[in-house]
């Protein structure tokens, strides 16, 4: 046979045929397989937190003096800063709150929810060598990415319908705007998918594609606070966040549905550029080079200890920069909070104390911030997974190093860094309420009141980690605890839960300083409980095999 006969008969690929999207239905069969718990999960969320807006705002403010006291506190500058443009206040209802007061968390929360699916479906399965594997058989340069747009299509839309349901059936609420808020929803979802293709073109790395569409979202969210708190309706600045153009559209108050088209053509113009990039790179390349390391690292990178630090020196820096700016905002809110005391809902009263109201708000933000501190534990041992599966465990356990030590190690950083953000977090809400009220004082009650609720946490960390060492796929649920403990510590009162319910909840045993006194056996209690079960996730971790689930 000639070379020619052979060249002629030999089976072309789908890369020389030039079918770039080969197997594309096979792709995203596979991409919905394997997460077919955690998109299901993400789009029901969205839709439990709708069903609870929807059926507690009624129960919550029962009169129409409540919903006035409600959104007098929504309609404040620093209300609109948190909330959007404060459209319907002026003639509040039940679903006009819910859709300018509580809609901005639903899109923050679809938002969310694309970047970790597209960076885990695009650079996830680069950085781990899936990506090359699927590529070696019969797929097309841009089938895995198609199949992530694909998936993340039908997941915000999967949202979006949990919610439409939510906002219908559990509220009551009017067909039309509660279809625009749904929009709304699974189009800022859409809109930060298409970021976050283009961030995974661009770095090399997982985290660093999620940080900088994460970045993009935090942005949004600071433009459209500005522009939103400088004037009711909004500003021009409004108009700049993808954010601000979502909310725009005024659900159940202006019911405008133009606005979803920026968003259409910022997803259309995101994804094009994802595309296009991806198609000029190599697999497993990025565009932003790769910082060259120093010629000899330093002698800290060859103990556990610093090799810990060094990776989780970023995330500990914007977590604790982020959740001080966000402790300052709500110790400043503390004065539009004095300012309604006369017409405050009772279930605020219920909720933050009738002897000390003030003391009762600041309390309950210092539990509030330690679930924000518990995210950020969570995902610190999520990330030790994915050294571990990302292949970078194994050459450090090939050392000396055991694993109690890698591991010990990695948990003790954690548990230094909770601590850290655990004080600049109270000292910062202690400055805002402090400028607003003109009493110092605050700024060493918050910060005890802060570090008061750091045992929770480490059980909240403790269970991760017990789930790391024993049953490693399943360290998600351990968001469970953080979600409970904001049904119970938020509405448990309104809902009028059994104690059974609140004992449950690690947070609920802890006083909520500065309203209520000290109590030691708690947190001993606790420290104990969360030092115990991080032993068990210890053992655990030294009986498995590496990459086991």
């Amino acid at each position: 046979m000639t070379a020619a006969s052979t060249t002629a008969t030999a089976p072309t690929t789908a890369h020389q045929r030039g079918d770039t999207l080969a197997g594309l239905g096979a792709m995203v069969r596979f991409t919905l397989r394997r997460d077919r718990v955690k998109l299901p999960a993400w789009a029901g969320g969205l839709g439990l937190f709708g069903v609870y807006v929807a059926a507690a705002i009624p129960s919550a403010y029962p009169t129409e003096d409540d919903l006035g006291a409600m959104t007098t506190l929504f309609g404040d500058p620093l209300g609109r800063m948190l909330t959007g443009p404060g459209y319907g206040f002026d003639d509040p209802t039940f679903e006009r709150v819910v859709g300018s007061g509580y809609g901005l968390y639903l899109m923050l929360l679809a938002a969310l929810m694309s970047i970790l699916l597209v960076t885990r479906h695009t650079r996830g399965e680069e950085q781990t060598g899936r990506a090359e594997l699927v590529r070696a058989s019969i797929v097309g340069r841009h089938t895995l990415l198609t199949a992530t747009l694909v998936t993340a299509v039908l997941t915000n839309l999967a949202g979006g319908i949990a919610v439409w349901l939510a906002m219908v059936l559990v509220g009551g609420f009017a067909i039309a705007g509660s279809t625009l808020l749904a929009a709304a929803v699974a189009a800022v979802g859409l809109a930060f998918a298409g970021i976050t293709m283009v961030a995974t073109q661009l770095t090399l790395y997982t985290r660093a594609a999620a940080g900088m569409a994460g970045g993009v979202l935090g942005a949004a969210f600071v433009v459209r606070s500005g522009g939103d708190m400088a004037a009711e309706g909004g500003t021009p600045l409004s108009w700049l966040s993808p954010l601000g153009w979502a909310q725009q559209t005024g659900p159940y108050v202006l019911d405008r549905w133009w606005p979803l088209l920026l968003l259409g053509a910022l997803t259309g113009i995101t994804a094009a550029t994802g595309f296009w990039l991806s198609a000029r790179r190599d697999l497993a390349a990025s565009f932003v080079p790769v910082r060259p390391g120093p010629p000899r690292a330093r002698p800290s990178l060859g103990t556990p200890w610093g090799l810990a630090v060094r990776l989780q020196r970023a995330s500990i820096i914007g977590w604790t920069v982020a959740l001080s700016i966000t402790g300052m905002v709500f110790g400043a809110y503390a004065d539009a909070l004095l300012g309604a005391v006369e017409d405050m809902p009772d279930v605020f009263i219920d909720l933050f104390g009738a002897e000390d109201l003030l003391a009762g708000y600041l309390g309950y933000m210092a539990m509030f911030m330690s679930l924000f501190i518990s995210a950020f534990a969570i995902l610190a041992v999520q990330s030790m997974r994915s050294e571990e599966t990302g292949g970078r465990g194994e050459p450090v356990f090939a050392t000396p190093i055991s694993r109690w030590q890698w591991l010990g190690t990695n948990l003790a950083v954690t548990v230094v860094a909770v601590v850290v953000i655990a004080i600049a977090t109270g000292f910062s809400t202690g400055i805002g309420a402090a400028v607003v009220t003109g009493d110092t004082i605050h700024l060493g009650e918050l910060t005890l009141a802060q570090l008061n609720f750091i045992p929770p946490v480490l059980v909240t960390t403790a269970v991760a980690v017990l789930l790391f060492g024993v049953l490693p796929r399943a360290i998600g649920a351990t968001w469970a605890i953080v979600g409970y403990a904001m049904i119970t510590g938020t509405f448990g009162v309104l809902l009028d839960l059994p104690q059974a319910a609140f004992n449950l909840d690690p947070f609920s045993h802890i006083p909520q300083m500065p309203l209520e006194e000290f109590a030691a056996a708690p947190v001993l209690i606790l420290v104990g409980l969360a030092a115990a079960v991080s032993a068990l996730g210890l053992v655990g971790f030294r009986r498995r095999p590496i990459n086991g689930s």
